[in-house]
C-alpha cells in the first residue's frame, strides 16, 4: 500500500497512518448479518500524523469529540451499507471532511458593538406603542355613571 490521500492542497495523508477493523454490523440483516463482517472501524491518530500541523490536529480532536480516545487516536465506525466496500468508503469520507472542516480557518473573532441611535430610538418608540396597547386593556371605570 503506501499511498497518499490527498485532503486539501496544502494536507496529504499516508495510507498506512489509517488502520481498519472489519466487524459485524449490529441490527437487522437476515442470516448475513451473523456470517459476514461488513461494518468497518477506522482509526487514525491525528497526533502522532506528519500530515496534519499541531493547530489542524487540536481542531481535529475537538471536532471529533466522543470518537477521540484519550491518546488522540480518531475512531470512526461505519456500517450503514450492505458492503464491506461501502463501508469502508464512508468511513474515509467521513474522516477526510472531519479533516478539511478542521483545516479551514477559523472564523475571525467576533467585535462587541451597541446598538445605534436610532435603532434605541425605535425600541423606546415599540415599548411605548405595546404599552398603550396593554393600557388600553384595563377595566372601564365603573365608579362614575354613565350620561
Amino acid at each position: 500500500m503506501g499511498g497518499r490521500i490527498v485532503v486539501t492542497a496544502e494536507i496529504s495523508l499516508d495510507e498506512d497512518e489509517i488502520i481498519e477493523q472489519f466487524l459485524r454490523a449490529s441490527g437487522a440483516g437476515g442470516q448475513n448479518v451473523n456470517k459476514v463482517e461488513t461494518a468497518v472501524q477506522l482509526r487514525f491518530d491525528a497526533r502522532a500524523s506528519p500530515g496534519l500541523s499541531n493547530a489542524v490536529s487540536t481542531r481535529l480532536q475537538k471536532l471529533a469529540g466522543r470518537q477521540t480516545t484519550k491518546d488522540g487516536v480518531i475512531v470512526i465506525q461505519a456500517q450503514r451499507h450492505r458492503t464491506r466496500e461501502q463501508n469502508r468508503r464512508d468511513a474515509l469520507e467521513r474522516l477526510l471532511a472531519l479533516i478539511r472542516q478542521a483545516a479551514m480557518p477559523p472564523p475571525p473573532k467576533r467585535r462587541p458593538t451597541r446598538p445605534g441611535l436610532a435603532a434605541r430610538e425605535r425600541r423606546t418608540d415599540d415599548k411605548t406603542r405595546r404599552g398603550a396597547i396593554k393600557r388600553g386593556r384595563d377595566r372601564p371605570d365603573t365608579s362614575k355613571p354613565d350620561q
